[in-house]
Protein backbone atom coordinates (compact mmCIF):
# COMPACT_ATOMS: atom_id res chain seq x y z
CA UNK A 1 0.00 0.00 0.00
CA UNK A 2 1.27 3.47 -0.89
CA UNK A 3 0.37 6.62 1.06
CA UNK A 4 1.40 10.07 -0.13
CA UNK A 5 1.25 12.43 2.81
CA UNK A 6 0.51 16.12 2.02
CA UNK A 7 2.96 18.91 2.83
CA UNK A 8 0.66 19.79 5.72
CA UNK A 9 -1.36 16.66 6.55
CA UNK A 10 -4.87 17.30 7.86
CA UNK A 11 -4.72 14.21 10.09
CA UNK A 12 -1.94 12.07 11.59
CA UNK A 13 -1.57 8.65 9.94
CA UNK A 14 -0.28 6.13 12.47
CA UNK A 15 1.91 3.25 11.29
CA UNK A 16 4.08 0.51 12.76
CA UNK A 17 7.85 0.68 12.76
CA UNK A 18 8.36 -2.51 14.77
CA UNK A 19 6.28 -5.43 15.98
CA UNK A 20 6.41 -4.70 19.70
CA UNK A 21 6.98 -1.66 21.83
CA UNK A 22 6.26 0.14 25.05
CA UNK A 23 5.10 3.54 26.21
CA UNK A 24 7.39 6.25 24.87
CA UNK A 25 7.69 8.20 28.12
CA UNK A 26 10.12 10.74 26.68
CA UNK A 27 7.69 11.56 23.86
CA UNK A 28 4.87 11.86 26.39
CA UNK A 29 6.93 14.33 28.41
CA UNK A 30 7.33 16.57 25.36
CA UNK A 31 3.61 16.21 24.69
CA UNK A 32 2.79 17.44 28.19
CA UNK A 33 5.19 20.37 27.86
CA UNK A 34 3.94 21.76 24.54
CA UNK A 35 0.48 20.23 24.13
CA UNK A 36 1.19 18.14 21.04
CA UNK A 37 3.42 15.28 19.96
CA UNK A 38 6.62 16.30 18.21
CA UNK A 39 7.62 15.09 14.76
CA UNK A 40 6.61 11.42 14.31
CA UNK A 41 6.14 10.67 18.03
CA UNK A 42 3.14 8.86 19.48
CA UNK A 43 2.40 7.37 22.89
CA UNK A 44 4.26 4.23 21.81
CA UNK A 45 7.81 3.38 20.74
CA UNK A 46 6.65 0.97 18.01
CA UNK A 47 4.06 3.32 16.51
CA UNK A 48 4.87 6.52 14.64
CA UNK A 49 2.99 8.90 12.39
CA UNK A 50 3.96 9.44 8.78
CA UNK A 51 6.05 12.52 8.25
CA UNK A 52 4.68 15.34 6.09
CA UNK A 53 5.50 15.51 2.37
CA UNK A 54 6.50 11.87 2.07
CA UNK A 55 5.65 8.94 -0.17
CA UNK A 56 5.37 5.83 1.99
CA UNK A 57 5.20 2.15 1.17
CA UNK A 58 3.43 0.01 3.80
CA UNK A 59 2.98 -3.74 4.05
CA UNK A 60 -0.32 -5.44 4.82
CA UNK A 61 0.22 -4.90 8.56
CA UNK A 62 0.65 -1.10 8.15
CA UNK A 63 4.35 -1.44 8.80
CA UNK A 64 6.59 1.04 6.98
CA UNK A 65 8.70 -0.52 4.23
CA UNK A 66 10.09 2.72 2.82
CA UNK A 67 9.55 6.47 3.08
CA UNK A 68 10.85 9.20 0.76
CA UNK A 69 10.39 12.98 0.91
CA UNK A 70 9.03 14.72 -2.18
CA UNK A 71 9.12 18.31 -0.84
CA UNK A 72 11.40 20.31 1.43
CA UNK A 73 10.51 23.72 2.79
CA UNK A 74 12.67 26.35 1.15
CA UNK A 75 12.93 30.09 0.66
CA UNK A 76 13.45 30.99 -2.99
CA UNK A 77 11.93 34.47 -3.39
CA UNK A 78 11.15 35.57 -6.92
CA UNK A 79 11.72 39.06 -8.28
CA UNK A 80 8.10 40.07 -8.52
CA UNK A 81 6.23 43.17 -7.43
CA UNK A 82 3.75 43.15 -4.57
CA UNK A 83 0.89 43.65 -7.03
CA UNK A 84 2.06 40.63 -9.01
CA UNK A 85 2.20 38.57 -5.82
CA UNK A 86 -1.30 39.75 -4.90
CA UNK A 87 -2.63 38.81 -8.33
CA UNK A 88 -1.09 35.34 -8.05
CA UNK A 89 -2.46 34.85 -4.54
CA UNK A 90 -5.93 35.97 -5.63
CA UNK A 91 -5.99 33.53 -8.52
CA UNK A 92 -4.52 30.63 -6.53
CA UNK A 93 -6.64 31.12 -3.44
CA UNK A 94 -9.93 31.41 -5.30
CA UNK A 95 -9.04 28.47 -7.56
CA UNK A 96 -8.34 26.26 -4.54
CA UNK A 97 -11.51 27.34 -2.73
CA UNK A 98 -13.60 26.76 -5.86
CA UNK A 99 -12.12 23.31 -6.46
CA UNK A 100 -12.62 22.29 -2.84
CA UNK A 101 -16.23 23.35 -2.37
CA UNK A 102 -17.55 22.62 -5.89
CA UNK A 103 -21.33 23.20 -5.80
CA UNK A 104 -21.80 22.16 -2.18
CA UNK A 105 -23.26 24.28 0.60
CA UNK A 106 -20.38 25.57 2.69
CA UNK A 107 -20.21 25.73 6.47
CA UNK A 108 -18.01 28.70 7.34
CA UNK A 109 -16.84 29.40 10.91
CA UNK A 110 -16.37 33.17 11.25
CA UNK A 111 -14.33 35.20 13.71
CA UNK A 112 -13.22 38.80 13.94
CA UNK A 113 -9.84 37.94 12.43
CA UNK A 114 -8.49 37.79 8.89
CA UNK A 115 -8.39 34.15 7.80
CA UNK A 116 -12.12 33.45 7.88
CA UNK A 117 -12.82 36.96 6.58
CA UNK A 118 -10.54 36.31 3.60
CA UNK A 119 -12.45 33.10 2.93
CA UNK A 120 -15.72 34.98 3.22
CA UNK A 121 -14.47 37.38 0.55
CA UNK A 122 -13.56 34.51 -1.77
CA UNK A 123 -16.79 32.58 -1.18
CA UNK A 124 -18.86 35.72 -1.79
CA UNK A 125 -16.98 36.41 -5.03
CA UNK A 126 -17.46 32.81 -6.17
CA UNK A 127 -21.19 32.96 -5.46
CA UNK A 128 -21.07 30.01 -3.07
CA UNK A 129 -23.97 28.90 -0.90
CA UNK A 130 -22.78 29.58 2.64
CA UNK A 131 -24.07 28.95 6.13
CA UNK A 132 -21.85 30.75 8.62
CA UNK A 133 -21.62 30.76 12.37
CA UNK A 134 -19.60 32.11 15.27
CA UNK A 135 -19.45 31.70 19.02
CA UNK A 136 -18.19 33.51 22.05
CA UNK A 137 -17.65 32.63 25.68
CA UNK A 138 -20.27 33.16 28.33
CA UNK A 139 -19.25 36.50 29.89
CA UNK A 140 -16.47 36.87 27.30
CA UNK A 141 -15.67 39.16 24.38
CA UNK A 142 -18.65 39.30 21.98
CA UNK A 143 -16.77 37.92 18.97
CA UNK A 144 -20.04 37.06 17.24
CA UNK A 145 -20.69 40.77 16.75
CA UNK A 146 -17.96 41.18 14.12
CA UNK A 147 -18.69 37.77 12.61
CA UNK A 148 -22.33 38.68 12.15
CA UNK A 149 -21.32 41.89 10.38
CA UNK A 150 -19.13 39.88 8.00
CA UNK A 151 -22.02 37.51 7.27
CA UNK A 152 -24.34 40.45 6.65
CA UNK A 153 -21.96 42.09 4.18
CA UNK A 154 -21.68 38.79 2.28
CA UNK A 155 -25.38 37.92 2.59
CA UNK A 156 -24.60 34.60 4.28
CA UNK A 157 -26.90 32.73 6.64
CA UNK A 158 -25.60 33.20 10.16
CA UNK A 159 -26.01 31.56 13.55
CA UNK A 160 -24.44 32.65 16.83
CA UNK A 161 -23.65 30.35 19.75
CA UNK A 162 -22.60 30.76 23.35
CA UNK A 163 -19.94 28.49 24.88
CA UNK A 164 -21.24 27.75 28.35
CA UNK A 165 -19.90 26.28 31.58
CA UNK A 166 -19.24 22.62 32.07
CA UNK A 167 -20.21 21.26 28.65
CA UNK A 168 -16.91 19.34 28.60
CA UNK A 169 -17.91 16.60 31.00
CA UNK A 170 -20.79 15.37 28.85
CA UNK A 171 -18.64 15.28 25.71
CA UNK A 172 -15.34 14.09 27.18
CA UNK A 173 -15.58 10.43 26.15
CA UNK A 174 -16.56 11.28 22.59
CA UNK A 175 -13.85 13.93 22.36
CA UNK A 176 -11.18 11.53 23.61
CA UNK A 177 -12.26 9.05 20.97
CA UNK A 178 -12.20 11.69 18.22
CA UNK A 179 -8.78 13.21 18.91
CA UNK A 180 -7.28 9.99 20.31
CA UNK A 181 -5.95 11.92 23.33
CA UNK A 182 -3.42 13.71 21.14
CA UNK A 183 -4.51 17.17 22.22
CA UNK A 184 -6.03 18.81 25.27
CA UNK A 185 -9.80 18.84 25.50
CA UNK A 186 -10.53 22.53 26.07
CA UNK A 187 -8.79 24.06 23.02
CA UNK A 188 -11.32 22.64 20.50
CA UNK A 189 -14.20 24.80 21.74
CA UNK A 190 -16.29 23.80 18.73
CA UNK A 191 -17.05 20.52 20.48
CA UNK A 192 -19.64 22.43 22.50
CA UNK A 193 -21.73 23.05 19.37
CA UNK A 194 -20.70 20.10 17.18
CA UNK A 195 -24.19 18.58 17.21
CA UNK A 196 -25.51 21.61 15.33
CA UNK A 197 -23.03 21.29 12.44
CA UNK A 198 -24.83 18.57 10.51
CA UNK A 199 -27.82 20.73 9.64
CA UNK A 200 -25.75 23.71 8.47
CA UNK A 201 -24.38 22.47 5.17
CA UNK A 202 -22.35 19.92 3.25
CA UNK A 203 -18.69 20.78 3.76
CA UNK A 204 -16.55 22.95 6.01
CA UNK A 205 -14.27 25.58 4.54
CA UNK A 206 -11.66 26.22 7.24
CA UNK A 207 -9.06 28.98 7.33
CA UNK A 208 -6.51 27.25 9.55
CA UNK A 209 -2.85 28.15 9.05
CA UNK A 210 -3.41 31.27 6.98
CA UNK A 211 -2.15 33.38 9.89
CA UNK A 212 1.17 31.47 9.86
CA UNK A 213 1.80 31.31 6.12
CA UNK A 214 0.85 34.93 5.54
CA UNK A 215 2.65 36.61 8.40
CA UNK A 216 6.14 36.93 9.79
CA UNK A 217 7.70 36.91 13.23
CA UNK A 218 9.53 40.11 12.19
CA UNK A 219 12.69 38.73 13.80
CA UNK A 220 16.18 39.98 12.98
CA UNK A 221 18.53 37.37 11.55
CA UNK A 222 19.21 34.91 14.36
CA UNK A 223 21.77 32.16 14.86
CA UNK A 224 20.67 28.52 14.98
CA UNK A 225 21.04 28.58 18.76
CA UNK A 226 18.99 31.77 19.08
CA UNK A 227 16.28 30.30 16.84
CA UNK A 228 16.09 27.27 19.13
CA UNK A 229 15.62 29.50 22.16
CA UNK A 230 12.97 31.50 20.31
CA UNK A 231 11.06 28.37 19.34
CA UNK A 232 11.24 26.87 22.82
CA UNK A 233 9.66 30.00 24.27
CA UNK A 234 6.89 29.78 21.68
CA UNK A 235 6.34 26.07 22.12
CA UNK A 236 6.31 25.68 25.88
CA UNK A 237 2.93 26.11 27.51
CA UNK A 238 2.67 28.04 30.74
CA UNK A 239 3.90 25.66 33.44
CA UNK A 240 4.66 23.02 30.80
CA UNK A 241 8.39 22.81 31.44
CA UNK A 242 7.90 22.22 35.16
CA UNK A 243 5.17 19.63 34.64
CA UNK A 244 7.17 17.68 32.04
CA UNK A 245 10.29 17.84 34.21
CA UNK A 246 8.33 16.42 37.15
CA UNK A 247 7.06 13.55 35.01
CA UNK A 248 10.60 12.91 33.76
CA UNK A 249 11.74 12.67 37.36
CA UNK A 250 8.97 10.38 38.68
CA UNK A 251 9.44 8.08 35.68
CA UNK A 252 13.18 7.92 36.43
CA UNK A 253 14.23 8.78 32.89
CA UNK A 254 17.90 9.23 32.11
CA UNK A 255 19.30 12.76 32.01
CA UNK A 256 16.97 15.75 32.30
CA UNK A 257 13.94 16.80 30.33
CA UNK A 258 15.06 20.31 29.41
CA UNK A 259 18.26 19.11 27.73
CA UNK A 260 16.43 16.35 25.89
CA UNK A 261 13.73 18.76 24.71
CA UNK A 262 16.25 21.35 23.51
CA UNK A 263 18.15 18.67 21.60
CA UNK A 264 14.97 17.45 19.90
CA UNK A 265 14.08 20.98 18.79
CA UNK A 266 17.61 21.54 17.51
CA UNK A 267 17.52 18.33 15.48
CA UNK A 268 14.11 19.17 14.05
CA UNK A 269 15.18 22.68 13.09
CA UNK A 270 18.33 21.30 11.44
CA UNK A 271 16.17 19.50 8.86
CA UNK A 272 15.16 22.89 7.40
CA UNK A 273 17.84 24.26 5.07
CA UNK A 274 16.73 27.89 4.95
CA UNK A 275 19.01 30.84 5.75
CA UNK A 276 16.35 33.51 6.27
CA UNK A 277 15.31 33.40 9.94
CA UNK A 278 11.63 34.24 9.50
CA UNK A 279 11.13 31.88 6.58
CA UNK A 280 12.87 29.11 8.55
CA UNK A 281 10.68 29.64 11.61
CA UNK A 282 7.56 29.60 9.45
CA UNK A 283 8.72 26.35 7.86
CA UNK A 284 9.37 24.81 11.29
CA UNK A 285 5.86 25.63 12.45
CA UNK A 286 4.34 24.32 9.22
CA UNK A 287 6.35 21.10 9.31
CA UNK A 288 6.09 20.24 13.00
CA UNK A 289 3.36 22.33 14.61
CA UNK A 290 0.51 22.29 12.11
CA UNK A 291 0.33 18.51 11.54
CA UNK A 292 0.47 17.55 15.22
CA UNK A 293 -1.49 20.38 16.87
CA UNK A 294 -3.76 22.22 14.43
CA UNK A 295 -4.60 19.14 12.39
CA UNK A 296 -5.47 17.05 15.44
CA UNK A 297 -8.08 19.60 16.45
CA UNK A 298 -9.57 19.55 12.95
CA UNK A 299 -10.89 16.10 13.79
CA UNK A 300 -13.83 17.62 15.65
CA UNK A 301 -15.05 19.29 12.46
CA UNK A 302 -14.36 16.24 10.30
CA UNK A 303 -16.23 13.98 12.70
CA UNK A 304 -19.42 15.80 11.67
CA UNK A 305 -18.82 16.93 8.06
CA UNK A 306 -16.06 16.76 5.42
CA UNK A 307 -13.47 19.52 5.73
CA UNK A 308 -11.61 21.64 3.17
CA UNK A 309 -8.54 23.73 3.97
CA UNK A 310 -7.36 26.24 1.34
CA UNK A 311 -4.17 27.13 3.23
CA UNK A 312 -3.22 23.46 3.64
CA UNK A 313 -3.19 22.90 -0.12
CA UNK A 314 0.22 21.82 -1.46
CA UNK A 315 0.09 24.60 -4.04
CA UNK A 316 -0.29 27.22 -1.32
CA UNK A 317 2.75 25.88 0.56
CA UNK A 318 4.81 25.90 -2.66
CA UNK A 319 3.62 29.43 -3.43
CA UNK A 320 4.66 30.75 -0.02
CA UNK A 321 8.22 29.47 -0.50
CA UNK A 322 8.65 31.79 -3.51
CA UNK A 323 7.20 35.01 -2.09
CA UNK A 324 9.58 37.69 -0.73
CA UNK A 325 9.45 37.82 3.06
CA UNK A 326 8.68 41.54 3.01
CA UNK A 327 5.36 40.81 1.29
CA UNK A 328 4.34 38.34 3.99
CA UNK A 329 4.93 40.61 6.97
CA UNK A 330 1.92 41.88 8.89
CA UNK A 331 -0.65 39.98 6.82
CA UNK A 332 -0.15 42.36 3.88
CA UNK A 333 -1.34 40.02 1.13
CA UNK A 334 -4.54 39.01 2.91
CA UNK A 335 -5.31 42.63 3.77
CA UNK A 336 -4.69 43.77 0.20
CA UNK A 337 -6.83 40.92 -1.09
CA UNK A 338 -9.78 41.98 1.08
CA UNK A 339 -9.44 45.63 0.10
CA UNK A 340 -9.39 44.61 -3.55
CA UNK A 341 -12.09 41.97 -3.53
CA UNK A 342 -14.52 43.39 -0.97
CA UNK A 343 -13.73 46.84 0.50
CA UNK A 344 -16.82 46.69 2.72
CA UNK A 345 -15.37 43.66 4.52
CA UNK A 346 -12.11 45.54 4.99
CA UNK A 347 -13.98 48.41 6.70
CA UNK A 348 -15.26 46.15 9.48
CA UNK A 349 -13.34 46.11 12.77
CA UNK A 350 -10.29 43.85 12.85
CA UNK A 351 -10.53 42.04 16.18
CA UNK A 352 -6.76 41.89 16.75
CA UNK A 353 -6.48 45.65 16.16
CA UNK A 354 -9.80 46.81 17.59
CA UNK A 355 -11.26 49.40 17.46
CA UNK A 356 -9.61 49.82 14.01
CA UNK A 357 -10.25 48.23 10.63
CA UNK A 358 -7.98 47.25 7.74
CA UNK A 359 -7.84 50.81 6.49
CA UNK A 360 -7.19 52.55 9.81
CA UNK A 361 -5.12 50.16 11.99
CA UNK A 362 -1.79 51.57 10.80
CA UNK A 363 -2.74 55.11 11.86
CA UNK A 364 -4.29 54.75 15.31
CA UNK A 365 -5.71 57.76 17.08
CA UNK A 366 -4.36 58.08 20.63
CA UNK A 367 -7.62 59.40 22.08
CA UNK A 368 -9.72 56.74 20.36
CA UNK A 369 -7.39 53.97 21.53
CA UNK A 370 -7.38 55.28 25.10
CA UNK A 371 -11.17 55.67 25.15
CA UNK A 372 -11.65 52.12 23.85
CA UNK A 373 -9.27 50.59 26.39
CA UNK A 374 -10.80 52.47 29.31
CA UNK A 375 -14.33 51.55 28.24
CA UNK A 376 -13.37 47.91 27.82
CA UNK A 377 -11.72 47.83 31.25
CA UNK A 378 -14.77 49.39 32.89
CA UNK A 379 -17.04 46.75 31.36
CA UNK A 380 -14.82 44.01 32.78
CA UNK A 381 -14.79 45.63 36.20
CA UNK A 382 -18.59 45.86 36.22
CA UNK A 383 -18.80 42.19 35.24
CA UNK A 384 -16.40 41.25 38.02
CA UNK A 385 -18.34 43.22 40.65
CA UNK A 386 -21.63 41.70 39.52
CA UNK A 387 -20.23 38.18 39.94
CA UNK A 388 -19.69 37.51 36.23
CA UNK A 389 -15.88 37.53 35.80
CA UNK A 390 -14.62 38.19 32.28
CA UNK A 391 -13.83 34.92 30.48
CA UNK A 392 -10.93 34.74 28.00
CA UNK A 393 -10.18 30.99 27.90
CA UNK A 394 -12.33 27.90 27.62
CA UNK A 395 -10.72 26.14 30.59
CA UNK A 396 -12.09 28.90 32.83
CA UNK A 397 -15.61 27.78 31.95
CA UNK A 398 -14.84 24.06 32.17
CA UNK A 399 -12.58 23.86 35.25
CA UNK A 400 -13.39 26.71 37.64
CA UNK A 401 -16.08 26.33 40.28
CA UNK A 402 -17.18 23.61 42.71
CA UNK A 403 -19.20 21.55 40.25
CA UNK A 404 -16.42 21.55 37.65
CA UNK A 405 -13.90 20.53 40.30
CA UNK A 406 -16.14 17.66 41.35
CA UNK A 407 -16.42 16.45 37.75
CA UNK A 408 -12.70 16.81 37.12
CA UNK A 409 -11.66 14.88 40.22
CA UNK A 410 -14.12 12.13 39.29
CA UNK A 411 -12.51 11.82 35.85
CA UNK A 412 -9.04 11.47 37.38
CA UNK A 413 -10.25 8.90 39.90
CA UNK A 414 -12.34 6.81 37.51
CA UNK A 415 -9.49 6.60 35.01
CA UNK A 416 -7.18 5.13 37.68
CA UNK A 417 -4.58 7.76 36.82
CA UNK A 418 -2.47 6.63 39.77
CA UNK A 419 -1.41 3.62 37.69
CA UNK A 420 0.28 6.04 35.32
CA UNK A 421 1.13 9.13 37.37
CA UNK A 422 1.68 9.22 41.15
CA UNK A 423 -1.28 10.51 43.15
CA UNK A 424 0.90 13.12 44.85
CA UNK A 425 1.78 14.77 41.54
CA UNK A 426 -1.82 14.88 40.32
CA UNK A 427 -2.99 16.20 43.70
CA UNK A 428 -0.26 18.83 43.67
CA UNK A 429 -1.42 20.40 40.42
CA UNK A 430 -5.11 20.07 41.20
CA UNK A 431 -4.60 21.79 44.56
CA UNK A 432 -2.43 24.52 43.08
CA UNK A 433 -5.00 25.20 40.36
CA UNK A 434 -7.88 25.62 42.78
CA UNK A 435 -6.09 27.29 45.68
CA UNK A 436 -3.18 29.38 44.42
CA UNK A 437 -2.78 30.06 40.69
CA UNK A 438 -5.27 28.71 38.17
CA UNK A 439 -3.56 30.35 35.18
CA UNK A 440 -0.11 28.91 35.93
CA UNK A 441 -1.49 25.41 36.51
CA UNK A 442 -4.25 25.22 33.90
CA UNK A 443 -2.11 23.52 31.26
CA UNK A 444 -0.93 20.84 33.69
CA UNK A 445 -4.54 20.19 34.64
CA UNK A 446 -5.46 19.90 30.97
CA UNK A 447 -2.69 17.37 30.42
CA UNK A 448 -3.67 15.37 33.50
CA UNK A 449 -7.16 14.92 32.07
CA UNK A 450 -5.77 13.87 28.69
CA UNK A 451 -3.41 11.34 30.27
CA UNK A 452 -6.23 10.08 32.47
CA UNK A 453 -8.48 9.41 29.47
CA UNK A 454 -5.59 7.79 27.60
CA UNK A 455 -4.89 5.53 30.58
CA UNK A 456 -8.59 4.68 30.83
CA UNK A 457 -8.60 3.70 27.14
CA UNK A 458 -5.65 1.36 27.65
CA UNK A 459 -7.34 -0.28 30.62
CA UNK A 460 -10.49 -0.89 28.58
CA UNK A 461 -8.47 -2.34 25.73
Amino acid sequence: MQITNPIIPNKPVEVLVSDKGELDLKAICIFTAIGFFLDEDTYWTHKKVLRPATVNQLDTHKKVVSSESYFHWHYTPRRITFDEALEEFTSLFETIVSEQIKDKKVILPLSGGLDSRTQAGALKHLGAKVSSYSYDFENGYPETKIAQQIAKVCDFDFQSFKIGKGYLWNTLNELANINQCQSDFTSPRQMAIADQFSAMGDVFSLGHWGDVLFDSYNCPELSHKAQIEFLIKKLLKRGGLEFASNLWSVWNLEGDFESYFKNRISNALSTIAIEDTNARLRAFKSKYWAPRWTSVNLSIFENRKPITLPYYDNRMCEFICTIPEDYLKDRQLQIAYLKKRNPELARLTWQDKRPYNLYTYQNPNALRTFTYKVGNKLKRMVQQISGRPYIQRNWELQFLGKENRKQLEAVLANAKLSEFIPDKLAEKYTTQFYSTDSLQNSHALNMLIVLAKFNETQNHD
